[in-house]
């Protein structure tokens, strides 16, 4: 329970309550960025009020200077080639501190809180952990690769792209926590039915490329963490 409150408070710090603009204005002024501080408190206070235990200030105090120690190095050791390497690197550490704090501290003590089951907080940091994070995940992932010049022309609503990722994740999420994996298929085939039309007309084999790709990424890790979730749940009973 309290494991999953450590990780739920890193995915909003990290990923919902840190605008754009502050993670450009933290490259380019490191450590004399104010967001930077801001951002370090965001996450204690985050920690503060998901755990609500004054006694558990030695776990606040240990993640929120960890995240800022982090975040310092990766800042003044990041570069244009090692940016994407970075971000997971900075993502695993942040993961790996949490889970050894949490075993040190809490060990197998899984407390039951009354307002909030283990069950609907394990949910919801699956369900926001299949939005923004992981379409910034992938937008790192293909940083590899150019592909401006790939979709110009192909105009399309602003951030249309992010939110069709988001919600056929999160439908996929869905289907598979109910057991149906025909309405995955489905969802599937859907999608391939209206970007065929595209792709016929673009003769580009490298978009084409770039659309299985990202379809198989995007569905493969909302079928992963739907299993994991379901596998998880008889741990939390």
């Amino acid at each position: 329970m309290i494991l999953i409150k450590l990780i739920l408070a890193h995915l909003i710090g990290d990923f919902f309550l840190q605008p754009t603009s502050w993670i450009k204005e933290k490259e380019k002024k490191t450590l004399r960025s104010p967001k930077l501080y801001l951002h370090v408190l965001i996450h204690i206070v985050l920690l503060f009020l998901l755990l609500w235990d004054v006694t558990k200030w030695p776990i606040i105090l240990i993640i929120g200077g960890s995240h800022f120690i982090i975040d310092a190095l990766k800042l003044m050791l990041q570069q244009k080639k090692t940016k994407r390497l970075l971000f997971f690197v900075d993502q695993f550490l942040h993961l790996l501190v949490i889970l050894v704090v949490y075993w040190l501290f809490i060990g197998k003590d899984f407390s039951l809180d009354h307002l909030l089951t283990s069950h609907t907080l394990l949910l919801l940091t699956c369900v926001l952990f299949l939005t923004i994070p992981v379409s910034i995940i992938m937008k790192t992932i293909f940083l590899k690769w150019n592909i401006s010049k790939i979709v110009e022309g192909n105009e399309s609503l602003k951030d249309a792209g992010k939110y069709i990722g988001i919600l056929e994740r999160v439908l996929v999420f869905i289907f598979v926590i109910f057991d149906h994996w025909e309405a995955v298929g489905f969802l599937i085939t859907a999608k391939s039915v209206f970007r065929f039309g595209d792709l016929r007309e673009s003769k580009e084999r490298k978009l084409t490329e770039y659309i299985l790709i990202g379809t198989l990424i995007s569905f493969g890790i909302a079928i992963l963490i739907g299993l994991l979730y379901l596998v998880s749940i008889p741990l939390l009973s």
